[in-house]
């Protein structure tokens, strides 16, 4: 039977359940300073679903960009990949030297591979080539030739 992934934080869990709300009421700022916390949490999967939840639902404010940041840094690459993608849809250049290196590296996750077609730099085509080699995995390939399409189409804009 199929386990299913939730962070053991309740409070997470209310948000996933739209339960909690981060951008209406009264509760609204101290939900968000409490979803913040947990992106600093020492539980993984906290701190992988407080990343993703602020990326997709914090607003795009300098102190969820500050968080991002170091979130991108994180020792865990899929949290690394959920705050790369949080940044590259709110300002692609400071989520391209994450999405640079990981890009480099030995394995890649689908959210990394999002933000690389967030970002669409030319930079980032040769090793989406690589990246976009049939694999095992045709949802990641998928994510990977649109990421490699997008940077291919911003390739012209860099010349100029």
């Amino acid at each position: 039977m199929y386990e299913r992934y939730e962070p053991p934080s309740d409070f997470l869990k209310g948000i996933i359940a739209e339960e909690v709300t981060l951008a209406d009421g009264p509760l609204a700022q101290a939900n968000l300073n409490l979803l913040i916390e947990l992106t600093r949490d020492a539980d993984r999967a906290n701190r992988d679903w407080a990343t993703m939840l602020l990326s997709q639902e914090g607003g795009d404010t300098p102190a969820v960009r500050a968080v991002l940041l170091v979130a991108a840094r994180d020792e865990d690459a899929v949290i690394r990949a959920e705050a790369a993608l949080g940044l590259a849809s709110r300002d692609p250049g400071l989520a391209l030297p994450f999405v640079q290196e990981a890009l480099r590296g030995n394995t890649i996750t689908p959210p990394m591979l999002e933000a690389a077609a967030l970002c669409a730099h030319p930079s980032l085509i040769e090793d989406l080539r690589v990246w976009a080699e049939p694999s095992d995995n045709a949802f990641a390939d998928k994510l990977a030739a649109d990421a490699l399409a997008a940077c291919l189409r911003a390739e012209p804009r860099a010349n100029l």
